[in-house]
């Protein structure tokens, strides 16, 4: 268990620096068609789309995503906390 702990971990941490480097390359307006950057959109779309869509139905079209700001608080929280669980299982 406790190296499946230290595996969810890691992941989330990978995950995490993935939303932090694609949100530094949006301030830039990438190149859609440069692979780093379809690689970073694929990986991350998934988690970033339906928290969009949630602020959107409740702000509005605010200028500045927070959808980054916000994935990586609920990716820590979840895995500080499926982290946890698992450490008391082992």
């Amino acid at each position: 268990m406790f190296l499946l702990a230290r595996l969810i971990k890691f992941v989330i941490n990978i995950y995490t620096f993935l939303i932090v480097i694609r949100a530094i390359i949006s301030w830039v307006n990438p190149d859609p068609y440069n692979p780093v950057v379809r690689m970073l959109d694929k990986f991350t779309e998934p988690i970033l789309y339906p928290i969009r869509k949630v602020l959107w139905r409740v702000t509005g079209n605010l200028p500045i995503d927070f959808s980054p700001l916000i994935a990586i608080v609920l990716l820590q929280i979840v895995g500080s906390f499926l982290v946890r669980m698992l450490s008391r299982f082992s």
